[in-house]
């Protein structure tokens, strides 16, 4: 019979109990199925699937390098950005921005910014943090000193298996951490479907029979083989479960876009080349979440470094973020109707944080050839946290000052000369590891050795 007091368990007790009775069923050699059903007699079903689940989130990083990241400022731009009626400010809709209701933080839109229809605690959260590292394709981008932020999000989610644990597209920002793993790294949304074009697939494997007999096989070896259950070895034996599953398959075909992709996303012969490269980016990333064979894809879109985009008016910058937006919203819409493969009672969208980062956003308050120029050398890093980050923007950048955030109360902290955007980097990308953790403090704290930030995350998700 189930105990009521483990039913009733939530937020931060019932993630610190999963991981303790995982911890005791594996070091007393419990097989997961027979520690799953355990753990429904005692707790629930709804606990036992919670249990069930991947431990960590997969993510998509978005390197918005050589002034590309000015594009997401016109998606989610600072307050006085969107709201104060100047020609002159770097916004397709002086003066029309809405505030967002009911963020933690404040946070503004225009009328092509993606996500409209989340809840509140589904926003976006802006970090004013971060460095100006000028225009290069592969910015600085760290934890702590010497450690990616990247490179970190990618050995957190080694918990989680997957057949290329990161896959990338050049040029990438990743970095160096413990327990990292090797990306592999193509050079177009193309490429990604061709590191799926198995030989084997085409070859032996291509019978189908032929292919569910090798699976077959090696799950039978594994069942023969004492050693599988052992914990130093499971997480090799699961790999190859996902390998053996999937290698007969025709990945390649199922990897790539198809038209209703493209309608949805609102790419056509006259899209351009860019616009169409990032929108299939998302949609193979999407696609290999739901075959589960990557748990990261780092992708770096546009790289265009916009300095004209105001020169003819607002219709060329409305035009880019509108097509974003849509971009953005087909990939979420597609999410939500796709189930995880990593937990059955959740979609993708449930699963799923994003990050954006890169070189420079460029001047928010200066359209005339959009200055690279920020003041105080300030950067943005900008998360989809997924209920595991509070939203909204964690300091300021207005047209005559610059805040950053105090991690432990949310407030503004003015930039001086010992508080700086940059010293703030690292703290908005633990906020990161966090979310791609699933709220596991203690992993973020592998990498991360700054100051405690519970102003940023959400102790309970909802």
């Amino acid at each position: 019979m189930a105990d009521q007091r483990l039913k009733d368990l939530r937020g931060s007790g019932r993630r610190t109990f999963l991981k303790w009775s995982a911890t005791a069923a594996a070091a007393m050699g419990l097989e997961r199925a027979r520690f799953l059903d355990a753990l429904s007699g005692v707790g629930g079903s709804a606990l036992a699937d919670q249990a069930a689940c991947n431990q960590t989130n997969k993510s998509i990083h978005m390197n918005f390098a050589n002034g590309a990241l000015s594009w997401c400022t016109l998606l989610f731009p600072a307050v006085q950005q969107a709201t104060v009626n100047n020609a002159q400010y770097s916004f397709y809709e002086p003066g029309q921005g809405k505030m967002v209701t009911g963020t933690d933080k404040p946070w503004v839109r225009g009328s092509k910014s993606p996500f409209a229809t989340l809840p509140a605690n589904r926003q976006m959260t802006g970090f004013v943090a971060g460095t100006n590292n000028g225009h290069t394709n592969t910015p600085k981008l760290e934890i702590a000193t010497g450690v990616g932020m990247v490179a970190a999000l990618a050995a957190i989610q080694q918990a989680t298996p997957t057949l290329l644990p990161v896959i990338a597209i050049n040029p990438t920002v990743y970095g160096n951490a413990p327990g990292a793993p090797a990306i592999a790294t193509v050079g177009n949304s193309a490429g990604l479907v061709g590191l799926f074009d198995s030989v084997a697939s085409k070859t032996l494997l291509n019978t189908p029979s032929n292919a569910a007999l090798h699976e077959a096989y090696y799950k039978a070896f594994l069942g023969l083989n004492a050693a599988a259950g052992r914990p130093s070895i499971a997480k090799g034996y699961e790999t190859g479960k996902v390998a053996a599953n999937l290698l007969g398959k025709n990945l390649a075909s199922q990897l790539t876009p198809t038209a209703a992709d493209d309608a949805a996303f609102g790419i056509t012969s006259g899209t351009s080349t860019a616009l169409k490269e990032h929108g299939h980016m998302l949609i193979t990333a999407l696609k290999a979440f739901k075959l589960g064979l990557t748990s990261m894809v780092n992708m770096s879109p546009f790289l265009d470094d916009p300095h004209g985009a105001f020169g003819g008016g607002n219709q060329m910058p409305m035009d880019m973020a509108a097509a974003l937006g849509q971009q953005y919203d087909a990939f979420m819409a597609q999410a939500a109707a796709t189930p995880d493969p990593g937990c059955s009672s959740k979609s993708l969208a449930d699963n799923i944080i994003l990050t954006m980062s890169g070189d420079l956003p460029k001047d928010p308050y200066d359209r005339n050839g959009w200055n690279d120029g920020t003041m105080n050398n300030a950067n943005f890093l900008y998360v989809f946290g997924n209920g595991y980050l509070k939203t909204g923007w964690f300091g300021s950048y207005d047209s005559d000052k610059v805040s950053t955030f105090d991690p432990a109360t949310g407030a503004n902290v003015a930039v001086s000369q010992t508080v700086t955007t940059g010293s703030m980097g690292p703290t908005a990308a633990a906020a990161a590891a966090y979310a791609v953790a699933k709220g596991d403090l203690r992993r973020v704290q592998d990498f991360y050795r700054g100051p405690a930030f519970p102003a940023l995350v959400n102790a309970v998700v909802t």
